[in-house]
């Protein structure tokens, strides 16, 4: 990290907080970013002045989830039900329009400054125990700009005295440069993809990518996304050691990010959205811990112990 150079935290012209939370900027070798307290959420990301997520102003109530950090499960589960140690529960609906529980307990919460420097900020928040989700878990998120780009940490420690379900992931729109979704070049090298039926997108099957939709979504060894729809969990990622997933333009600028192995999924969907909103103006890459609907099939859920910490980390760069 380097000296607090950073400006002070921003507000509106009014003195108010703005909407979307408290404002952290941090900065360093070409790359600024802007973290909103509210859902520790990259509400922006540049390299040399160049877009590298959809961003959204301080003053704007955050849509679709654009770069909110969550926990303590991403993704959704289906019927907000599911069953942890011996005991059903029932969380909040929070995606009406299907009837599920949507992308965790954090993305509207509050988060407070651990610290803020240069080139990093941490915020912290505790989740509450509630009817839902009778835990309580302390969710630490880490911004950090470098050489290599913006460093993402979430870590998450067991602050009671039941052990907690877990799985946590973030949702950044990735912006390749000119165009739209359409134009890019999508580099994705996993094997497998979860399917889902019906407008609720339950839960169906993982299959191989070159087995279903003619091969649609597949895009090992790079394909242009032209006007193929996803919104599909990818697995069977190549580790080497890390998973990259690369954006490109015609041109030949774009967007990564990376991860290890503790994120074996990730989420892609192509953005769509119906008229008159803005359609297919980023990608949406999710590294996540476990898939969609996992509290209830159970993969790769981290059973969080009493006093036990789960840490996890991706990078999003300039190409």
């Amino acid at each position: 990290m380097t000296e607090d150079t950073a400006a002070a935290p921003t507000a509106t012209a009014t003195g108010d907080t703005p909407l979307s939370g408290t404002q952290y900027v941090i900065e360093a070798h070409g790359y600024q970013a802007t973290v909103a307290s509210t859902g520790a959420t990259l509400r922006e990301l540049t390299f040399d002045g160049r877009d590298l997520t959809v961003p959204f102003a301080a003053d704007e109530v955050r849509r679709n989830f654009r770069g909110a950090t969550l926990a303590p499960w991403p993704n959704r589960i289906i019927d907000g039900t599911y069953t942890f140690a011996g005991e059903d529960r029932q969380l909040a609906l929070t995606e009406p329009e299907r009837g599920h529980a949507l992308h965790g307990l954090v993305s509207w919460v509050d988060f407070s400054v651990v610290e803020h420097v240069g080139d990093a900020v941490t915020l912290a928040a505790i989740i509450p125990p509630q009817v839902g989700y009778p835990h309580r878990v302390r969710v630490s998120v880490t911004f950090t700009v470098s050489s290599d780009g913006l460093t993402q940490s979430i870590g998450a420690t067991n602050v009671g005295d039941t052990t907690a379900p877990y799985g946590c992931s973030a949702h950044p729109y990735l912006v390749a440069g000119e165009g739209i979704v359409d134009d890019w070049t999508l580099e994705l090298s996993a094997s497998d993809v979860f399917l889902t039926e019906g407008d609720r997108l339950l839960p169906d099957r993982v299959a191989s990518v070159d087995s279903v939709l003619d091969g649609t979504l597949d895009f090992r060894g790079g394909r242009v996304i032209g006007d193929t729809f996803v919104d599909h969990a990818y697995t069977s990622l190549e580790f080497s050691p890390r998973a990259t997933v690369r954006v490109t333009t015609a041109a030949g600028s774009g967007v990564a990010i990376e991860f290890d192995e503790a994120c074996p999924w990730v989420q892609i969907h192509t953005a769509d959205r119906p008229a008159p909103e803005p359609s297919r103006i980023g990608l949406a890459v999710e590294p996540m811990t476990c898939p969609p609907d996992a509290f209830n099939s159970k993969t790769d859920v981290v059973e969080l112990e009493p006093g036990a910490t789960h840490e996890v980390s991706w990078r999003i760069s300039a190409l």
